[in-house]
């Protein structure tokens, strides 16, 4: 598997007033509307190992500050802190990943973490803005989707003509190019499927794009906030759906075949290109701004998700990293109690942290109100416990 990775930032060309860092006639260009998913069919096809390797190693690109800087501030909960509003707020990005094989005979996750954005873009876009991209693609029928996907597809978004004017559209451009190579690509498995979660940032801007059962999860002052719906068959909205596209769904698997209602190739399924059928390679979006109460995004293929709750997974990186500060290990630490929690399948998990700092420790203020039981409440009680 290639990991991308950089440090640094990037930008867009400002055509308008700036503001907070940003133009604002580019900025806006994000806010388009999205298109109607085109759907498509498909069977959960097991392939052979192509590759079987072991653990993947961990890598990140944090630094460690030095032993006092990884002394966290404290904040009261329930207070928004003054510079959550701070428009001159401008996120880093340092990542860590992990990934594993898990009980499986074979790998077929793939990921991506690229911490500078501008390294992989050409000078002619001028970019204004630091930029990140990040992403899972979590394999079935074989690798040839999942590598493939994660090779190309950054490179399909930042050489479409909308980007980064159109953020959604090349995004969207996207993954349809990769789902058509997956079908026209000779040398690739035409069988071979995989499900895609990426995150585009420029600025304080975050994209999740998504089409399968990966998920993101941004870590907000300890709150867990889901950016990213599973597409399982069985969710009411890709229920719908599938049934209203002539799809059927048994014991939770769309056609009786495949575990996920979107993905990309699985070719042999879908037939004719163009033709709308129940499995879609349709992107999900959802956009945030991002604010200094924003700490971390964790990204995670299913695996990780099948055996622990978003908040679980928020809570315990919170807490790694106010310990050490490494994305890396947080990374590593959620796989390792992905596997304790016996999870069935390959497990993949990034961290990326929007601060170089740890996050500060919450607080919960104490209050001057002197809670009391009434006389008759008092007797009431006593009633119900000696009735018991």
């Amino acid at each position: 598997m290639e990991e991308m990775m950089a440090p640094g930032t990037s930008m867009l060309p400002c055509n308008g007033e700036i503001e907070n860092g940003f133009c604002k006639g580019n900025m806006s260009a994000i806010e388009e509307n999205k298109e109607i998913s085109d759907d498509l069919n498909q069977p959960n096809a097991g392939k052979p190992p192509r590759n079987n390797p072991g653990m993947r190693h961990c890598i990140s690109q944090a630094s460690l500050a030095a032993t006092s800087a990884l002394e966290p501030k404290t904040v009261m909960i329930g207070l928004r802190s003054p510079s959550s509003d701070n428009c001159a707020y401008v996120p880093i990005f340092r990542s860590g990943s992990c990934s594993d094989m898990g009980p499986k005979t074979y790998m077929e996750d793939e990921h991506i973490r690229v911490d500078n954005l501008r390294e992989y873009v050409d000078d002619s876009k001028g970019l204004l803005s630091q930029g990140a991209f990040y992403g899972v693609f979590d394999g079935h029928g074989g690798v040839d989707a999942a590598s493939f996907t994660q090779k190309n597809l950054l490179k399909f978004i930042v050489n479409d003509s909308h980007f980064p004017s159109m953020v959604k559209k090349a995004v969207r451009n996207a993954f349809a190019k990769a789902d058509n190579a997956l079908a026209d690509t000779k040398s690739l498995d035409s069988t071979s499927g995989t499900t895609a979660l990426v995150a585009l940032i420029l600025g304080r801007t975050m994209l999740i794009a998504n089409a399968g059962d990966s998920r993101a999860v941004l870590g907000k002052r300890g709150r867990a906030i889901e950016l990213s719906k599973d597409h399982k068959p069985n969710a009411t909205s890709e229920k719908l759906r599938i049934e209203k596209l002539g799809g059927t769904i048994f014991d939770g698997y769309l056609n009786g075949q495949l575990s996920v209602a979107r993905a990309l190739g699985d070719w042999h399924i879908k037939g004719a290109k163009g033709s709308k059928g129940p499995l879609s390679s349709e992107p999900e979006f959802e956009e945030v701004v991002l604010s200094e109460e924003d700490e971390f995004l964790i990204i995670g293929c299913d695996g990780l998700w099948d055996v622990m709750s978003s908040q679980y997974a928020v809570t315990i990186v919170r807490k790694e990293l106010m310990l050490h500060n490494d994305p890396e290990k947080c990374s590593k630490f959620l796989v390792k109690e992905a596997l304790k929690r016996n999870s069935c399948d390959n497990l993949t998990a990034l961290v990326i942290c929007f601060s170089h700092d740890p996050p500060p420790r919450i607080e919960i203020p104490r209050t001057t109100r002197r809670r009391s039981i009434s006389a008759e409440g008092l007797d009431l009680l006593k009633g119900v416990l000696s009735d018991i």
